[in-house]
């Protein structure tokens, strides 16, 4: 009542209290039919290939997602954004991400497509279902927001009870160790997995914490407790697993079942889910092509380990899929299976970064103070720098992945098998990087179970089919007063009861790369310099036959299409970079340090697309590192091994090694020069030791720093971290011409 005083005018007051009324009354009316609408439960799994589960041609178990698509509807040309954070920010708006302010990550690029935080001209889907009467909850990965710090007070206006769920458990990052994730959080609260009082071990699924049986145990817990205290409501719940993103980390008894599962090799495992996929009836053999796999994307020197990188990737799907079982019989306890609507879907295609592949890898062992972590220490790094009992990270080729003291990913071979038969991985917009299964189970609504459907979708059309579903209203005005963008998406509701829908056309952008699907047609580039190819995609899906110069008519159309697109949904200007990076750091090209100095990359030399020259006054006794920039994916390191001195870069994970002839010992002045072209020159004393060309310069600015006699934060070279140089380096000087 004191509200209304505030207003004297009696007619402002009754048109206040009547809105209110109606309002009120409108809100319960709603709440009171809630109870006859179905819940809905939406599914994602993590970097992870078209072809990756059983019932989409996988040799790997998953029973559970089989059962699912028995009765539901398999959809055989369903896209997500191609990366991450974009299609999650897709999926919970219902626009194209860059409408949600994630056009790239989470970092602020400077324009409304590129804050790297969702924004307030959105909505999400619990925000929107709210009104409708649902209760929502999440379990699992969030990545919409920069506020990931657990040692600051972080801004959470953009976690996930901040925007709609009434329950969360989860990390609010994008990516970390199944067995000590960075950033959990339960609700509002950064916990540690080994200090919380509600998930004790005798409730986790195999008696210790691991990270995806935790979404799934936390998704059962959700299900069972709105059983109990909110039956009369419908719920959304969104479990977001993190599985089978690296680090390739696993149970030994999910490991264990696929022990020798792939002693058959790249091709033969390809040939056979291709073969497996004909025969769903996913793909044909008329539109697609099982091309080979390049030899340089396989592992024959160290075969064995990259086998087992592949078991340990199945055997995370394996537990996902039993994780999901879980989630389907709590709700066949509760009563609810068969009023739920549910779908599986994926974030983005197989993963053929090189995290953790570069360099040589090693045996387990303890750090060197082998200090124990408490219980509830708030781990905060991505790649945490040591395991809990105190062992080493261990990355590189050898280190056999699965335990918690690994980080490594699965490599561009086997993601060309999960993304069999299709072009290209995460990050691009061809048919591997953005192409989904897509499972809808709905025994209630469906007609026709157990059917294909080739109808293109995208996962802004599931914003629209929860919206419609729930019988929902889409709000033009929210977040006081903010203008909501309109929804992208098409309900896909009319395709469960095997009717069509309609829409013009289908977009993506994603660091420069572009893709526009109209009907039959799509048009494709990749980077932003790419030009743009034209697929038939009904007789060409795997985009062997370019057809752009056949029909440039086409082609021009769907361009101007796609950059009408871009201008209106913020994709423009196209890839812009960071403007956090210190303006100083690119034009700045001289730098000094002495032993044991060092920059971070803001203050390091910007070597992105650029020669330079390191002069190197040192006293060298022994092996190590004189000076390194960089890590296992970007980066240079100059060293002595074996009492020679050596050169490496890695660009794009891709690791270069030259090694001089000559013996390197006592007082020397090293000079080695990088220019752009690749060409490499290395004089000791004045005496050339090294003239030879490389591939190029670096193409990517270096993430790890700058450092003088030591390698602690990133291995460039073939060497274990700090390789800490025997010796000292007197001066150390870098200059960009």
């Amino acid at each position: 009542m004191t509200l209304f005083n505030l207003h004297p005018a009696s007619r402002w007051l009754t048109i206040v209290q009547t809105t209110l009324l109606v309002t009120g009354l409108s809100q319960l009316a709603s709440i009171a039919n809630a109870a006859d609408k179905p819940n809905i439960i939406y599914i994602m799994s993590d970097d992870m290939g078209y072809s990756d589960i059983e019932c989409y041609g996988s040799e790997i178990s998953t029973p559970n997602l089989n059962a699912l698509a028995d009765r539901g509807i398999r959809f055989t040309q369903f896209y997500n954004t191609g990366r991450c954070c974009p299609t999650r920010a897709s999926l919970l708006t219902g626009l194209y991400p860059h409408q949600a302010g994630i056009g790239h990550m989470m970092n602020d690029r400077g324009h409304d497509g590129y804050r790297g935080e969702l924004n307030r001209q959105s909505v999400t889907i619990p925000e929107v279902l709210h009104t409708a009467g649902y209760r929502s909850y999440l379990s699992g990965k969030w990545h919409v927001t920069q506020a990931v710090n657990p040692k600051t007070d972080a801004d959470k206006h953009n976690w996930p009870l901040q925007r709609g769920f009434d329950r969360f458990y989860g990390t609010i990052h994008g990516a970390g160790s199944f067995f000590d994730p960075n950033t959990l959080t339960r609700d509002n609260t950064f916990i540690s997995p080994f200090a919380d009082p509600e998930y004790l071990p005798e409730q986790m699924a195999n008696g210790e914490y691991y990270y995806t049986d935790a979404i799934a145990d936390h998704a059962v817990r959700f299900i069972r407790e709105h059983h109990f205290e909110s039956d009369d409501q419908p719920f959304f719940m969104y479990v977001s697993f993190t599985a089978a993103h690296w680090p390739m980390h696993a149970l030994e008894k999910d490991i264990a079942k696929y022990k020798g599962k792939y002693d058959a090799g790249y091709d033969t495992i390809r040939s056979t889910r291709y073969q497996r996929m004909v025969d769903l009836g996913l793909i044909d053999r008329s539109n697609t092509q099982n091309w080979p796999i390049d030899d340089k994307w396989k592992e024959d020197q160290h075969w064995e380990w990259d086998k087992r990188n592949m078991e340990v990737y199945a055997a995370m799907i394996d537990n996902m899929d039993q994780g999901i079982g879980r989630i389907v019989q709590s709700l066949k306890d509760t009563g609810q299976f068969e009023n739920t609507l549910i779908c599986f879907f994926q974030d983005n295609g197989g993963c053929a970064e090189n995290y953790g592949r570069g360099g040589t890898g090693r045996e387990r062992s303890p750090t060197p103070d082998r200090k124990i972590l408490a219980a509830d220490y708030l781990q905060p790094d991505m790649t945490p720098k040591q395991t809990r009992d105190g062992y080493a990270m261990r990355t590189g080729k050898g280190s056999m992945a699965g335990p918690a003291d690994t980080a490594i990913g699965y490599g561009r071979g086997w993601a060309t098998v999960s993304n069999t038969p299709f072009r290209e991985y995460k990050h691009y917009t061809h048919e591997g990087g953005i192409s989904t299964p897509l499972i809808v189970h709905w025994p209630n609504q469906i007609v026709q179970g157990g059917r294909l459907e080739n109808t293109p979708g995208h996962l802004i059309d599931l914003m629209a089919t929860a919206v419609d579903v729930a019988s929902a209203e889409y709000p033009t005005e929210f977040h006081d007063g903010q203008t909501i963008k309109p929804m992208e998406g098409t309900s896909l509701v009319p395709l469960f009861k095997n009717e069509s829908i309609k829409r013009e056309a289908i977009y993506w952008e994603h660091e420069g790369n572009r893709a526009i699907r109209v009907g039959k047609y799509k048009l494709v580039a990749k980077g932003a310099r790419g030009e743009w190819e034209l697929y038939d995609i009904n007789v060409d899906r795997s985009e062997q036959n370019d057809l752009s110069v056949k029909q440039p008519f086409q082609t021009k159309k769907l361009a101007q299409m796609w950059q009408s697109y871009a201008e209106r949904a913020n994709v423009l200007p196209l890839n812009p970079r960071s403007n956090k990076t210190p303006a100083s750091n690119r034009k700045q090209k001289h730098f000094e340090l002495k032993h044991g100095e060092s920059l971070n990359s803001s203050k390091a030399p910007h070597l992105e697309k650029r020669g330079f020259v390191t002069r190197a006054t040192a006293n060298i006794m022994g092996d190590g590192v004189i000076a390194a920039q960089g890590g296992s994916n970007h980066g240079w390191s100059l060293y002595v091994q074996q009492g020679k001195l050596c050169f490496a870069t890695t660009v794009s994970g891709k690791q270069t090694i030259v090694q001089s002839d000559a013996e390197i010992f006592g007082n020397v002045i090293v000079v080695a020069t990088l220019r752009e072209s690749g060409k490499l020159t290395i004089a000791v004393n004045d005496v050339l030791v090294t003239d030879t060309q490389l591939d190029g310069c670096l193409t990517n600015q270096p993430l790890e720093p700058l450092e003088a006699g030591r390698d602690s934060e990133g291995v460039v070279g073939k060497y274990e971290a700090p390789y800490a140089l025997k010796g000292k380096v007197e001066k150390l000087l870098i200059d960009i011409p």
